[in-house]
């Protein structure tokens, strides 16, 4: 918290005196909170329903309707600029996840999410290790996503630097059926349907979205078909049960892979060499379903019991050299993995008073576990490339952790709001090793963590709260980072720790009315024994524990209606995110003395110091709509010896469109520019590839165009 205090104190006067200056033009409301829709956004982040203005810790809220307004609808990457401090990049790149880190925390993954928690309608999509993805996410059947940022993540046990949740909506009645179709550049194609009623007791939800395109680099192609379901049924009055279904199929999705620099300069849409001649690929299948039942035991106590089971497979094509896979410790260049997880989560909360003051308490525990059975094959038969060739590895990889949690919120007085909470974390990691000779690849650890969260609010205006949280977070290491030892022998990395963090944010909200919402914050998250990487060639990557690390800014979020029909949205992160200890990498594997330095004080790669976004909307629903907005991004190193960097840039993107009504029917048209500058910027960054191939490019100009009609 220091370190707030003295580097950002500046900017958070400055800020937050211009905010309420602003405020007090605008006119106070006469209740705390005001009337409006935006006062009243109501989040779960914290498991009890809460005004996000009375939490004190920064929570964003999208709704449906902004994840899919004249927009492509199938990345989340693509609606999530508007949330400060989350950076979430997209990759044009189908055979990986988009790239997601809040704070600066998950920017060095290379696929995947990791450091950022993920559910989806209460289910992980995170396993036991911290590893998730979110391309699962169905946002045409999207009610909301909430963005949980700062201490009170830590609530969620390994790996939440940050938590990110999309809610599937609820059926209601009259039903909807609603069909979209929209085309894009690149010979992208959307198109869905939605399906949703209310009956009684029983409300449902069901949606189907199918995503196609050839892409703008040379094999980009890509296909995706999703489909997610929601049922609710009351039992009785006092209990009700929920069954959730998700499946994603995306078979074949070409990956072009990075380029170098002066690939990038020469020509920012070609595709890789290795690409070509291995023809790089990836295959996923997953299917989820889930079961949650809740029943009221009392006016003031309730239960919550959820479980889950889903299966995913994959199976990837890489271009890792044949010189590389000669070691007998290689696993080849061909991944196929069998993933089956599941797990389950009770909770109990009682809501009444202490001593004649407001309480709520929440206690609950739960289990998850993952198996994957992975096997790695050459990708060659002699001459030929891209091809399934001899098993090299064979293994079953298993993490299970199980978690006891409590949390509690009292109104110290009408002013004030104490929030605090605790999480004991066990997570384990077996590796069964089925391919060499009395399985000496096989291992096993265990990781214990207990990390407590305190967070205090004051309500000092109606339409102004204060607040300040502190806690302390872990992250264990990946599956994938105990994979490989250092020294190039078989078996897991043992030597390899978990991080461990301490994480202070101080913040205002203002609220007033429907004019004006305004959240800021400074944030400040030191690091001991950061995980990095020690050595990436040949497709393997090992890791390393690299002592301390910061990562301290600001952050402002601005949702302003200042004349009828017009709105503007203004978005922007500031984050100092460096090594505070210095320490020795490598530069090829086996690596048995690292002799590369990382200087103290370099930044941490995939992590921008600057992100600005703002927005400028008109209109409604029906009638005529239109927006313009805009994305800086800072330049941004591309590993940690800050040797190079993706340089920064300025987006513009516009739209606008028409909505009718007929009756029962809803018809609405739009179109959509983007980079209408025709900027060639990084879409991505690779952090840390061995071989300099770093830049995911962004397309140029392109334009999508579609439609939607709803009956009720």
């Amino acid at each position: 918290m220091k370190t707030i205090l003295r580097s950002r104190a500046a900017i958070s006067s400055q800020v937050a005196g211009a905010l309420i200056a602003v405020a007090m033009a605008a006119g106070a409301p006469a209740r705390a909170g005001g009337e409006s829709a935006l006062s009243d956004i109501v989040v779960t982040a914290t498991r009890i329903a809460t005004p996000a203005f009375d939490v004190p810790a920064s929570i964003a809220s999208l709704s449906g309707e902004q994840l899919r307004a004249d927009a492509l609808g199938v990345n989340f990457a693509d609606a999530a600029q508007a949330v400060a401090g989350l950076l979430a990049r997209n990759q044009y790149n189908y055979a990986q996840d988009q790239q997601i880190s809040i704070r600066g925390i998950g920017a060095e993954s290379t696929f995947g999410v990791r450091g950022v928690r993920i559910y989806q309608d209460g289910i992980p999509q995170s396993g036991p290790d911290g590893q998730g993805q979110i391309s699962q996410f169905n946002l045409g059947s999207a009610e909301r996503v909430e963005v949980l940022e700062g201490p009170f993540s830590a609530l969620y046990g390994n790996s939440s630097g940050g938590v990110i949740q999309l809610f599937t909506a609820r059926g209601t009645s009259p039903g909807t059926v609603r069909a979209d179709i929209g085309f894009a550049s690149f010979g992208a194609v959307r198109a869905g349907l939605d399906a949703s009623d209310a009956i009684g007791g029983l409300d449902y939800n069901l949606d189907f979205t199918h995503f196609s395109w050839r892409g703008f680099r040379p094999h980009q192609s890509a296909r995706s078909e999703s489909f997610n379901g929601k049922v609710d049924y009351a039992l009785s009055r006092h209990s009700a049960l929920t069954l959730l279904a998700n499946v994603l199929s995306r078979p074949d999705s070409n990956d072009p892979q990075g380029l170098t620099a002066a690939e990038f300069a020469a020509n920012p849409d070609q595709t890789s060499a290795t690409a070509l001649a291995f023809d790089t690929r990836k295959s996923l299948e997953q299917q989820q379903g889930g079961l949650i039942y809740r029943l009221g035991l009392t006016a003031r106590q309730s239960l919550r019991l959820m479980g889950y089971y889903g299966h995913r497979t994959v199976l990837q094509y890489l271009s890792i050299p044949v010189g590389a896979q000669k070691p007998p410790t290689s696993s080849g260049g061909v991944v196929d993995l069998h993933r089956s997880f599941g797990g389950g989560d009770a909770r109990w909360t009682w809501q009444g008073a202490l001593a004649g003051r407001p309480l709520s308490w929440v206690a609950g525990a739960s289990y998850d576990t993952q198996n994957e059975r992975r096997r790695g094959f050459d990708n060659f038969v002699g001459g030929t490339l891209g091809v399934e060739g001899p098993l090299r590895r064979d293994e079953n990889d298993i993490a299970r952790n199980i978690d006891e949690y409590t949390q509690a919120t009292l109104a110290l007085t009408r002013a004030w709001t104490l929030t605090a909470g605790v999480r004991h974390s066990e997570v384990r990691f077996i590796t069964e090793d089925h391919f060499f000779a009395g399985g000496n690849g096989s291992g096993a650890i265990t990781y214990t963590a207990t990390t407590p969260v305190l967070g205090v609010l004051y309500a000092a205006r109606p339409w102004l709260h204060l607040y300040a949280s502190f806690g302390q977070g872990f992250r264990t290491p990946l599956a994938s980072e105990l994979a490989y030892r250092p020294d190039g022998l078989p078996g897991l990395n043992l030597a390899l720790r978990p991080s461990r963090s301490n994480d202070g944010e101080i913040g205002a909200k203002v609220r007033l009315g429907r004019a004006l919402s305004a959240d800021i914050a400074a944030f400040d998250t030191h690091t001991n024994d950061e995980i990095v990487v020690l050595t990436n060639a040949g497709g393997r990557s090992t890791y390393v524990n690299a002592g301390r690390t910061r990562r301290s800014g600001a952050q402002v979020s601005v949702n302003y209606g200042f004349a009828p029909e017009w709105r503007l949205q203004v978005a922007y992160t500031y984050v100092d995110a460096v090594f505070i200890d210095a320490y020795y990498t490598c530069v090829a594997a086996p690596c048995r003395t690292p002799t590369v330095l990382v200087a103290s004080g370099n930044r941490l790669p995939g992590v921008a110091r600057n992100d600005a976004y703002a927005k400028l909307s008109w209109g409604g629903k029906l009638g005529w709509h239109a927006s313009a907005s805009g994305q800086y991004l800072g330049a941004i190193a591309v590993d940690a010896t800050n040797t190079g960097h993706a340089g920064a840039y300025p987006v513009f993107n516009v739209s606008g469109g028409y909505g009718t009504r007929f009756k029962a029917q809803r018809l609405e048209l739009f179109l959509r520019l983007d980079n209408v500058l025709d900027r060639r910027y990084v879409g991505a960054v690779i952090v840390g590839q061995a071989n300099g191939e770093y830049f995911e490019p962004a397309p140029g100009f392109n334009v999508f165009a579609g439609f939607t009609v709803a009956l009720r």
